[in-house]
């Protein structure tokens, strides 16, 4: 059966809302938390600024928002958009819980081990959203790259803060 993409703005609402949503809330823990303990525990020197950080996930966010569209809305619809909403959803809520668990509860190892379940469901989510449309699969590539890198951001500040 031939598979087409039709918009649907309700639902290109819908998960932009959720995935924005996520940012902010994520912002506010990231917010919270940078007054007084993340100022003065070690960094590595290579510790991207937190405007970079903030512009990154900005178009991190936005491609994720408009992967999540593009999976949703393939037709026919079939388990695999379900599938991918799914998918789509946990990994907000690890994106957000990294965020709690390093900003808010100051557990570096915590977030580190945390991060490895976000990079699972973000490769989750490629291989879903690949199957529904190739362009939405390629749109969450910088997603997985960043976190790798952030991966080894936090197993750096981990590995210089052992005393925490």
């Amino acid at each position: 059966m031939a598979r087409y993409l039709r918009i649907s703005w309700l639902s290109a609402l819908i998960i932009t809302a959720f995935v924005y949503g996520t940012a902010v809330i994520g912002s506010l823990f990231t917010t919270v938390g940078m007054f007084g303990w993340y100022q003065n525990i070690a960094k590595p020197p290579w510790t991207p600024s937190g405007s970079v950080i903030g512009i990154v996930w900005t178009i991190l966010f936005t491609l994720t928002a408009m992967a999540g569209i593009l999976a949703w809305n393939m037709r026919p619809r079939s388990g695999d958009n379900i599938m991918a909403m799914e998918i789509l959803g946990i990994n907000l809520l690890l994106n957000m819980l990294w965020t709690y668990i390093f900003f808010m509860q100051h557990s570096i190892n915590g977030a580190l081990l945390e991060m490895v379940l976000l990079w699972l469901s973000i490769l989750a989510a490629i291989v879903v959203f690949r199957r529904l449309n190739r362009v939405a699969g390629l749109l969450l590539l910088p997603y997985i790259l960043w976190v790798s890198f952030a991966f080894y951001l936090n197993w750096a500040i981990a590995m210089l803060n052992r005393a925490l």
